[in-house]
């Protein structure tokens, strides 16, 4: 293996501001977890091993003032622990375990919370999904809310942590739910029509931009749209995310750019049979910029600056902790809402809302017309 050729590792999982980043990394053929420092001059990496090696499928995720939590599967108990440097060695403190009786159950993290102080799992059994509390809470881990279905996905769309949006599979048709987490209850988030698969990939607290996926506009064929939670505008399924021959997976939406969703970078990750590569894309424009991915780049990882720096994390041989940060076009050609070949879900909201995470029964997902 090269200096510059990439280093085998497990998925890297990003805070919410970027700051830190936790991942299991190998040495030989064992596994340990490892924290990244990013909001320094210079990125760098601390090992946290344990006692012994990892098992490869062992997940980790960073709090925003620098532990690590650990999830490990104990003998049918979910055990969960945080990490911390100290000097040459490794601490942790023990946060109890969640035990998941009924068989065919799986339980894992969900996507780091803003905020960063607290951390939650989904636990996913044959007929229900169950939403656990797992670091932050006062007595270990804390359940909050029972659905009926299989949930998958999760997508805060809050800046406090507080809703929760799923993808909710029930009696055969996928649509997005949204959980208050404070109250423990569900309610409808997406439902384009009553026939298709609807998912929630990606949301921005602060403008509402929401990047969906669904197969209404090609019923059996899923398409990548856009909306802004709590507007009347309609959802579009824009040609331009259309890419032969090619998985487009939304990875990281541009902060701070509130009341102009149209105008959030949106970084994709892009897998073709040449490799894996980024693109960036606005609501507001044409086509999606191409950028080569940093060898190493650890895939599917990454942030936006409010300021339009993508920071990819990636690692080599020869820096085993690296941050390559990307500027794509700043804008490209843009095309008025409705026109471009693209096609538009039909907003049925009862009452015009601000662009707001709550009252979200009242989100304007509702039937689609195609033009």
């Amino acid at each position: 293996m090269g200096a510059g050729a990439p280093v085998t590792a497990a998925a890297c999982v990003l805070t919410a501001d970027g700051a830190y980043a936790a991942r299991l990394a190998r040495a030989g053929e064992s596994w340990f977890p490892e924290r990244w420092t990013l909001d320094g001059p210079e990125p760098y990496a601390v090992p946290l091993p344990g006692n012994q090696p990892e098992e490869p499928g062992t997940e980790v995720q960073p709090l925003a003032d620098g532990r690590v939590l650990i999830h490990r599967l104990v003998a049918r108990r979910h055990a969960f622990a945080l990490l911390y440097p100290t000097g040459p060695g490794t601490g942790e403190v023990p946060l109890g375990a969640v035990e998941c009786p009924e068989p065919g159950t799986r339980l894992t993290l969900l996507p780091p919370a803003p905020g960063g102080a607290r951390a939650y799992a989904l636990a996913v059994g044959p007929r229900s999904s169950v939403v656990w509390l797992v670091a932050g809470g006062a007595f270990g881990p804390e359940r909050l809310a029972e659905l009926p279905g299989r949930c998958t996905g999760g997508v805060w769309l809050d800046p406090a942590g507080r809703m929760l949006a799923l993808d909710r599979e029930l009696a055969g048709r996928t649509k997005t739910v949204v959980v208050d987490l404070e109250r423990g209850e569900a309610s409808p988030l997406l439902q384009i029509t009553e026939g298709s698969d609807d998912r929630l990939l990606l949301a921005d607290p602060d403008s509402g931009l929401l990047l969906i996926s669904s197969d209404a506009p090609s019923p059996g064929r899923a398409r990548l749209g856009w909306g802004v939670l709590g507007s009347t505008l309609p959802v579009r399924f824009p040609e331009s995310l259309r890419l032969p021959d090619c998985a487009v997976t939304p990875f990281a939406v541009q902060p701070g750019q509130v009341l102009t969703p149209e105008h959030c970078a949106v970084a994709l990750r892009l897998d073709g049979a040449f490799g894996t590569w980024v693109g960036t894309w606005r609501p507001a424009e044409r086509r999606v910029a191409h950028l080569p991915a940093p060898v190493g780049w650890l895939a599917g990882a990454g942030l936006w600056t409010p300021e339009g720096v993508l920071r990819l994390p990636y690692a080599t041989r020869e820096t085993p902790c690296g941050l390559a940060d990307l500027t794509g076009p700043r804008e490209m050609d843009t095309e008025p809402p409705g026109e471009g070949g693209e096609l538009m879900a039909a907003a049925a909201v009862s009452d015009p809302v601000a662009a707001r995470p709550v009252p979200l029964q009242q989100a304007p997902l509702g039937r689609c017309v195609t033009k």
